[in-house]
C-alpha cells in the first residue's frame, strides 16, 4: 500500500480555535483526508466559523468555549461553557463515530479532545508553533500522538517525545502550488518587489517603520523598489503620504484577496513571524525580515524564526529594536550582493515541509484503520510506531525531501 492512497472511507473530526494560524492547517488536513475518501467534520467557535477558506464539504459545528481571565468571577461562566462544549462534542461523536479526533490548538480544542479522550476515541494534536500552546500543553500528556511543525518545540515535556512526530505545518493549496516555480527574476536594474504585512489585521509598527526604513536604503536600491503593503484602515492615508514623500511606488490595502500571487511575485517579505506566515515563506522560498509580535504567548513568534534564521533565509528584528535604520541595515545584510536575496530564498525553500498535509494525514489515518508502511520517521523508542510499521530513527525529523537541487 502506498502513501496517500485511497483507503476505505472513515470519519474524522478536527477541532481548531478561531484564528487563521489554527484554521489554515485544519483546512489543509481536511482537504487531504477528503481527497482520500474520508468524511471530515470541524468543531470550532464563532470566530473560527468566519475564517475564510473553509472547504465547501467541511461540515462545521460551533460550540461555546470557556475563557479564563484574571477575574475569578468569570471562571464559573468559563467552566460552564467548557462543559457545554464538551457535551455538544460528545453528542457529535456518538452520531458521527470518528476514527480519530485531531486538535489544532485554541479554546475549542480542549472540550472537543477531552470529550474524545473520555469516549476512548484516538486523539492527535498538531502544534504549529515552536512553543507548545497552552491548550496543547494541557492535552499533551493525554493524547495518543503529538504532531509538530518544528524539530525543536519548547514546553514539550521529554516524556512526551515518544509519541511526537514532526510533520511540518500544512499550508494552503494555492501557496503550495508555487513551490516549484523559480524565484522571480532580479536583474540589477529591475524592480525589487517588497511585500509587507502585519498579520490578519495589519500592524501599526509596520506602517510607522517600513516606509522610512526603505527610504534609508542606498539610492541604487531605493530607486528600484516596488512595495505592496497591508495596513490598517486608519493608517492608509498616513502611509501613502510617507511613501509619496520618499518617492517610493507603493500599493496599499487593508486586505489582499490574491495574497498567494503577491507572495509569488515578491523578492522580499517584511512582517510578523506567525506559524502560517513562516510555513508559507518556506513553502514558496522567499527571504524575509521578521518582526515577532512582542505580546505573543510565550514569545512563540520569536521561537518560530529560529530555523529559517539559522538557515540564512531570514533576519529577525525584535520590535523594540525595529527602527528604520535597523531595517535598512538588515535588508542590506540579507541582500549583500546581487545573489544575496536569491541565496536567502533558496535557504528559506530548504526549510519548507511541502508534504506536511500528506504526512499529517498518514499519521491520523494510522489510528483505527489498516496498518501503514513508511508513514513517518519517529523516535527510536516509539512503541506505537513500531506496531504500525513506522520507520524508527533518531528524532522526529523527516529526511530526504527538503534539499532542493542547486
Amino acid at each position: 500500500m502506498t502513501r496517500g492512497s485511497i483507503r476505505t472511507g472513515r470519519h474524522f473530526v478536527l477541532a481548531a480555535g478561531g484564528t487563521g494560524g489554527h484554521m489554515i492547517p485544519a483546512f489543509a488536513l481536511a482537504t487531504e483526508l477528503e481527497r482520500r475518501g474520508h468524511h471530515v467534520a470541524l468543531i470550532t467557535d464563532e470566530r473560527g466559523a468566519a475564517i475564510p477558506g473553509k472547504p465547501h464539504f467541511l461540515a462545521t459545528h460551533v460550540i461555546p468555549v470557556g475563557r479564563f481571565g484574571k477575574n475569578p468571577l468569570g471562571w464559573f461562566r468559563g467552566l460552564s461553557a467548557v462543559l457545554e462544549g464538551r457535551r455538544m462534542a460528545k453528542r457529535l461523536f456518538e452520531s458521527f463515530q470518528p476514527s480519530a479526533v485531531v486538535g489544532f490548538g485554541g479554546y475549542p480544542t480542549f472540550p472537543a479532545l477531552s470529550a474524545a479522550i473520555g469516549a476512548e476515541i484516538p486523539t492527535v494534536i498538531h502544534e504549529q508553533n515552536a512553543v507548545l500552546g497552552r491548550v496543547n500543553r494541557l492535552l499533551a500528556g493525554r493524547v495518543d500522538a503529538i504532531a509538530t511543525a518544528y524539530d525543536q518545540v519548547d514546553r514539550l515535556k521529554p516524556g512526551n517525545a515518544v509519541k511526537t512526530y514532526q510533520v511540518g505545518n500544512p499550508v494552503r493549496a494555492e501557496v503550495l502550488s508555487l513551490r516549484d516555480e523559480d524565484y522571480p527574476a532580479l536583474p540589477e536594474d529591475g524592480l525589487l518587489r517588497v511585500l509587507v504585512t502585519g498579520g490578519s489585521q495589519g500592524a501599526r509598527v509596520m506602517s510607522e517603520v517600513v516606509p522610512d526604513g526603505l527610504a534609508m536604503l542606498p539610492t541604487a536600491v531605493r530607486l528600484r523598489l516596488q512595495v505592496t503593503q497591508q495596513c490598517r484602515a486608519e493608517d492608509l492615508d498616513a502611509v501613502r503620504l510617507r511613501y509619496a514623500s520618499h518617492g517610493i511606488p507603493a500599493e496599499l490595502g487593508i486586505y489582499f484577496e490574491d495574497m498567494a500571487a503577491r507572495l509569488a511575485d515578491a523578492h522580499l517579505f517584511i512582517g510578523r513571524a506567525g506559524a502560517s506566515t513562516i510555513a508559507e515563506l518556506t513553502a514558496v522560498g522567499r527571504p524575509a525580515i521578521l518582526v515577532p509580535l512582542p505580546i505573543a504567548t510565550d514569545d512563540h513568534q520569536a521561537a518560530n524564526t529560529r530555523q529559517i534564521v539559522k538557515a540564512g533565509g531570514a533576519r529577525m528584528i525584535r520590535q523594540e529594536r525595529f527602527t528604520g535604520k535597523e531595517l535598512a541595515k538588515q535588508i542590506m545584510a540579507l541582500a549583500d550582493d546581487s545573489e544575496g536575496l536569491r541565496n536567502a530564498a533558496h535557504a528559506a525553500w530548504n526549510c519548507g515541509a511541502p508534504d506536511a498535509a500528506r504526512d499529517l494525514a498518514d499519521l491520523v489515518e494510522s489510528f483505527g484503520g489498516e496498518e501503514l508502511m513508511d508513514v513517518i520517521r519517529v523516535g527510536a523508542n516509539n512503541e506505537r510506531g513500531a506496531s504500525q510499521g513506522l520507520i524508527a530513527g533518531q528524532g522526529a525529523a523527516f529526511e530526504g525531501h527538503r534539499d532542493r537541487a542547486a
